[in-house]
């Protein structure tokens, strides 16, 4: 395999985070796994990191990212986790952005991100896996869950995959779930918005079937804040400063929307400027 598909699949599949026993997985492995050859894999992770350095500079050019570097509610030596799926998975994604913009530009701080999402992840997916979450100490827990769950099949009159009452049981069940240990604290991020013309008319979405719908992703942001503890910050990337571009397939934010969405969190995170 090789070309855009082998690009979006290094960008947002994982293997080893899917087969956790697989954790000391080589990039020859990797490269197995995705039907191509460690050369291939390689030129294909170096253009993603390419792309991730050039969007942080762009980030930290950003008169209010810089601003909110200053602000940033973090102790020195936090450690910083995030559960979610693609959106977060992608080796593009807003955590992975913040995790290189604190790197290079508040290097003070030491702050140490560890990205635990999973494309592809539910609610119940996520659920079923808080014995090994809970082995993660951290001071911070970023969590972006949900999107998955509003899939439905067939088509937008379908069902759902995981029912709204099920989403809300599964979340109030993670967050009492002391992911991160006692204290620590949690940003909820709601899922991103999505375009449905866009997804009908893709061919390994609406193609097979599948689909999301508007309604259900802002009914997922409204799940969120009914559920999240009164300490909890709820972060709704449709408030975010100007659009959030999604990929062909409608679904999917392309780079410059999580950049938005990662200075979104951010600014979010540090509160206003006083």
């Amino acid at each position: 395999m090789s070309g855009p598909m082998l690009d979006k699949l290094v960008r947002f599949e994982r293997p080893e985070r899917s087969l956790p026993y697989a954790w000391a997985m080589d990039d020859a492995a990797r490269a197995a796994v995705f039907g191509t050859d460690p050369a291939s894999y390689a030129t294909a992770v170096q253009s993603l990191d390419a792309q991730r350095a050039d969007a942080v500079r762009r980030l930290a050019a950003t008169p209010s990212v810089r601003s909110a570097l200053g602000r940033a509610p973090f102790t020195t030596g936090d450690r910083v986790i995030t559960i979610g799926e693609s959106t977060t998975a992608d080796r593009l994604s807003w955590f992975e952005l913040l995790a290189a913009l604190f790197a290079a530009e508040r290097p003070d701080l030491g702050l140490q991100f560890e990205n635990l999402a999973i494309s592809g992840s539910t609610t119940t997916q996520a659920l079923a896996n808080l014995p090994a979450l809970r082995r993660r100490q951290a001071e911070v827990v970023f969590c972006m869950l949900g999107a998955n769950d509003a899939r439905r099949f067939p088509g937008a009159e379908g069902d759902r995959l995981v029912s709204a009452a099920e989403t809300t049981r599964n979340l109030r069940l993670i967050r009492r779930g002391a992911v991160g240990g006692p204290g620590a604290r949690w940003v909820w991020i709601a899922p991103t918005p999505i375009d449905e013309r866009r997804i009908a008319a893709h061919p390994y979405l609406g193609g097979v079937g599948l689909a999301w719908t508007g309604a259900d992703v802002r009914a997922t942001a409204a799940i969120l804040h009914a559920t999240a503890d009164p300490d909890d910050l709820v972060i709704d990337p449709a408030d975010a400063a100007g659009p959030l571009p999604l990929l062909d397939d409608g679904l999917h934010p392309q780079l410059d929307a999580q950049v938005a969405l990662a200075a979104h969190v951010l600014e979010q995170l540090a509160g206003p400027d006083r």
